[in-house]
């Protein structure tokens, strides 16, 4: 019986430092972990800073902003930041797909370029009826669709009365999305038309007549031919006027 109860023992005895050991490890290996999560930067911390600096550089934005960020590699470890700084790299713009910057100065120096997504939702035209050359628009001829504003050419429309008595360009099929580059503004000066010419300086105006020498709309350069036989240039206005500053 005393050498049982001494090999009990003994027995115990190891079977309590084994366990004591694994505890000592766990709460080690514990303990390494908690300090390296500590010690590196969060990942979605780094998305939520480009998501709210993509929604800032935003605003105005005509439509509902949408911001996706992409996914971070979990294998890149960075230094635990407390003050991150978002920018977006030259010739890049919140719109559409974009890479945005996101440096750290303190305590350690890195910077990330994490890829991201700006949707603009938002109503725009589109022809409602195939559209002929030449046609002037009216209130029936377009219609609204909901979409990405972002993922479109640029040019296009999102209010009706802009482009209500312009001319089409080319023909348009139904369905096509309208852009500035297929309408053409309505002539305000004609070729031939005598018109009144306002000459404009740092204290005077002076208004005398002339004859349009090309068409033009409204905004759009003309030259005129004035009554003593010169021709000068001036910007077209609207009522048969021609702006010209000195």
């Amino acid at each position: 019986m005393p050498n049982k109860t001494k090999y009990d023992e003994s027995r115990f005895c190891r079977v309590l430092a084994m366990l004591l050991c694994c505890v000592g490890f766990s709460a080690l290996n514990y303990s390494q972990l908690m300090a390296a999560t500590i010690e590196n930067q969060n990942p979605a911390i780094i998305k939520q800073k480009v998501e709210e600096y993509l929604l800032m550089q935003s605003q105005g934005a005509p439509g509902k902003v949408v911001v996706t960020v992409g996914a971070i590699d979990q294998h890149i470890k960075l230094a635990n930041c407390a003050a991150m700084q978002a920018s977006l790299p030259t010739g890049s713009r919140a719109w559409g797909k974009t890479t945005v910057a996101v440096q750290c100065a303190m305590p350690s120096n890195w910077t990330i370029y994490v890829q991201a997504k700006v949707s603009v939702l938002a109503d725009y035209l589109i022809a409602a009826l195939p559209l002929a050359q030449g046609r002037v628009i009216t209130g029936g001829d377009t219609t609204f669709i909901h979409g990405d504003l972002a993922s479109l050419p640029p040019g296009i429309f999102t209010d009706t009365a802009q482009v209500i008595g312009q001319t089409v360009a080319n023909s348009l099929g139904a369905g096509t999305v309208i852009r500035q580059e297929m309408l053409r503004s309505p002539v305000a000066i004609k070729q031939g038309q005598v018109v009144r010419m306002v000459t404009s300086g740092q204290g005077f105006s002076i208004t005398s007549e002339g004859r349009a020498l090309t068409n033009a709309s409204v905004g759009q350069g003309v030259q005129v031919k004035a009554a003593n036989g010169n021709v000068v240039s001036g910007i077209a206005k609207n009522n048969g006027e021609i702006e010209i500053n000195f």
